[in-house]
């Protein structure tokens, strides 16, 4: 079984951050999302896998991925020249997928429960297609499924006005070689995009078998700042990699289950986990909250920071203010003149400077 991983897209719901880094390579616990998907096929026993990427930021995937040798698995890059639908993205890596069966993952979903089980029942079933569904609150902005008092399916839509049901099509699809057939057969949406929902409805409807699973746990879809941090919160609060490899001082008070980086100092501060440091970095005379994660080689001084994520190389100088429910991308620097206390909420693109005043 080969593996698919997208991480195509333009990420224009992540904007300014996306305009210089896939939305795939944002860090959850100090880790690109992307990683996580590749993880759970390296371990579901997947060693071929290939990456659909955008002529935009495919070479800044590449070059944080690599080829899998981090992995000991083979990856290779297909080019996906406009985002035209997941179907369309499947089109693209059929040359690379043959008539072999695979997982599809969106790169930019996370998901709690292993892929491991859901291939080995793919495995041992006799289903063409096996997808996951989970009930959310807002089916309109997702592929939704309509199932029969049986469990069956009867019927899939893409972001329908008016859903049938409220169970979402999670971003991890398991198909055989008659996947390919059926997107030859279907045509684009009003979208203009070719959906891999109508894909699926044509395998029904030519009376393929398509068997689902409903999850109980988490699912998250990394779209949004706000999704971004809740990612963030849900894997740090499962952290379980606690351990200090920084430089500590005498004032400084550590609670909680936090993770410091090699390289990192820390000096009159206090940090209370669930948080992740990066290496290298340098906290003075800070707070640092819960569901924080702070990148490599950041820099923070006089400030209060919590539930947010400071990529690489940010730097909160002097700040004497409270940084919350915030999404600081790389090489930011931040600075106040301005010592009224107050808090703020923040999302700002990579090598930006801000002075508040």
């Amino acid at each position: 079984m080969k593996g698919l991983i997208l991480s195509g897209g333009k990420g224009t719901r992540m904007r300014p951050i996306t305009h210089t880094a896939a939305k795939q390579l944002l860090p959850v616990a100090n880790k690109p999302i992307l990683f996580y998907g590749i993880e759970a096929m390296k371990a579901a026993g997947i060693s071929e896998l290939g990456i659909i990427v955008s002529p935009e930021t495919g070479a800044d995937v590449e070059s944080t991925v690599g080829h899998g040798e981090r992995w000991d698995i083979h990856i290779e890059y297909i080019q996906q020249d406009e985002p035209l639908g997941l179907a369309h993205a499947v089109k693209t890596a059929h040359s690379f997928l043959g008539d072999e069966p695979f997982v599809m993952y969106l790169g930019d979903n996370l998901i709690k429960d292993a892929v491991a089980p859901l291939v080995e029942r793919f495995a041992n079933s006799k289903a063409d297609a096996f997808i996951l569904l989970k009930e959310v609150p807002n089916p309109s902005s997702f592929g939704v499924a309509h199932l029969n008092s049986d469990g069956r399916i009867i019927c899939l839509e893409e972001k329908p006005a008016h859903p049938k049901s409220n169970l979402a099509l999670v971003g991890v699809y398991l198909f055989n070689k008659n996947i390919h057939k059926a997107i030859d057969e279907i045509k684009p949406s009003k979208r203009g995009e070719l959906e891999i929902t109508d894909a699926i409805q044509r395998l029904v409807d030519t009376k393929h078998h398509v068997d689902s699973h409903i999850l109980t746990s988490w699912w998250l879809d990394t779209g949004k700042k706000d999704d971004m941090l809740e990612a963030n919160r849900v894997v740090l609060d499962e952290m379980t990699d606690v351990s200090n490899h920084g430089v500590i001082d005498s004032n400084t008070r550590i609670s909680g289950r936090v993770h410091i980086g090699h390289g990192t100092k820390i000096s009159g501060c206090t940090v209370r986990g669930p948080a992740v440091i990066g290496e290298n970095c340098t906290l003075e005379h800070s707070y640092v909250g819960p569901f924080t994660s702070i990148g490599d080689g950041a820099y923070v001084s006089y400030a209060e920071i919590e539930h947010s994520i400071l990529r690489e190389n940010c730097r909160i100088l002097d700040f004497h203010g409270r940084v919350e429910d915030s999404l600081i991308g790389v090489n930011v620097e931040l600075t106040r003149s301005n010592r009224k206390p107050i808090a703020y909420r923040l999302m700002l693109g990579d090598d930006s400077k801000v002075e508040v005043v």
